[in-house]
Order: C-alpha cells, then structure tokens, then sequence
C-alpha cells in the first residue's frame, strides 16, 4: 500500500457537482494498493498514520499526531499512485490491484483507521472521477509505502 498523506486545514471531496465528504483540520489521505497488500499491511499503515506527529505542538514544533489535535480524516482511493514511468510518456497501472481485490482492502483499512482513531473517517468514492480539494497546511506531505518498511 502507497499512501500520500497531506496534513490540511480543509479539505472536501466532490462527485457529480456533490460534496461527499468535507473536513476541517486533519489529514487528506490517497491510498493506492497492490496485489500484494495483506492485512499486516493494513494494521501497520493506520497506525502509523495515526501516530505521525506531523501537526504543531504549543511550542510550534511538530510533536502531535491526528490523535492529539483530535483532528479529521478523508480517504481517496488512487490507483495512480501505483503508475509506472520508466518506459516512454505514459503511465502504466498494471501494478495497481483490480477493484475486486483493491476494494475490501481499501474498506478494510478505512475501518482499521476508524478503530485506531476512534472516529469516523470520511471517504471519497473507490473508482469515481472526484474532484478533491484541500488547503495543505505547512505544506506537509509524506509518503509511506508499506513494502519499504523494516519490520
């Protein structure tokens, strides 16, 4: 699994000119999956997401996590982030998991993240042209991708 996490002031994801999700303070998170994603991954990628201190402490330093700042999350399937580039201009997708195995795994880690949370995690649509818009506060982006973790 590939995550592209944005810490954001705001942040909304619209389908078919309606909004289907909108947050304040929080964490955009796009997620795209592999074949080879499993449930380890799932558990290890929600709970770093949710322990990532990213967000500002009283002293301005980066020391708090979602959790602390009891802050928001919305979660965008994005099979692109899977693309491959090396051959000529256009993107290949072909590591990308299909939607019959990308869909459970994506439903079972926003689920994992609620749990871990103790929230409710706001989503985008799996496989929907979205329009996703967002304020990213710092900027801060951080990319995770469970296949280059060390365990």
């Amino acid at each position: 699994m590939r995550a592209v996490i944005q810490r954001i002031s705001n942040s909304s994801v619209t389908i078919n000119g309606k909004v289907v999700a909108s947050i304040k303070q929080g964490l955009l998170i796009f997620l795209g999956i592999i074949n080879e994603d499993m449930h380890e991954d799932i558990i290890w990628l929600s709970k770093k997401i949710g322990n990532l201190r990213i967000f500002a402490d009283e002293n301005g330093v980066m020391n708090n996590s979602v959790l602390d700042v009891d802050g928001e999350v919305i979660v965008v399937s994005q099979f692109t982030l899977h693309a491959n580039t090396k051959k000529g201009n256009r993107p290949s997708y072909i590591k990308a998991a299909k939607p019959e195995i990308a869909i459970p795994i994506y439903e079972n880690f926003v689920d994992q993240l609620e749990s871990d949370l103790g929230k409710k995690v706001q989503t985008g649509e799996f496989g929907a042209d979205m329009k996703v818009s967002l304020v990213n506060d710092g900027p801060v982006t951080i990319i995770i991708d469970t296949k280059d973790r060390n365990l």
